[in-house]
């Protein structure tokens, strides 16, 4: 075997071995930008067909990339132009999103009196407000 041989062997060798890669758990970077662009205009397609906004696909869909989600959004909006199609009003109802850093809004609380007359004021007027009035027949 001449010595030139084995040098053009080699990265034919290397490409082999580097083939089963994905079968070891590397995930290769190229195939996973594909997806999630995949994943995000199939996202966008949805929440058009849905008759959402594209704001509220965003707040919906935070992990999604924001202009896969505008493409998918853009070509589901052309598609249904096209073919006069109509939206589906979405099932789910929408939950609130809370932004980080938000507080929720809590009802307020009055703060009792610390004497105890007072205390019994409040006791008759919340009696007098729980009480059922009496039908007259």
């Amino acid at each position: 075997m001449k010595p030139v041989f084995a040098f053009r062997a080699l990265p034919l060798f290397a490409l082999v071995l580097l083939t089963g890669c994905e079968q070891l758990g590397i995930e290769d970077p190229a195939k996973l930008l594909a997806i999630k662009e995949a994943e995000g205009k199939a996202i966008g397609s949805a929440c058009r067909h849905a008759l959402r906004a594209i704001e509220d696909c965003y707040t919906l869909n935070p992990k999604a990339q924001k202009a896969a989600v505008f493409n998918g959004w853009k070509e589901m909006d052309e598609y249904m132009r096209e073919n006069k199609l109509e939206g589906v009003a979405p099932v789910v109802p929408r939950v609130p999103v809370v932004k980080p850093g938000a507080e929720p809004e809590e009802e307020e609380v009055k703060p009792k009196a610390k004497s105890g007359a007072s205390d019994k004021a409040a006791d008759k007027t919340a009696g007098k407000e729980g009480k059922p009035k009496a039908a007259a027949h």
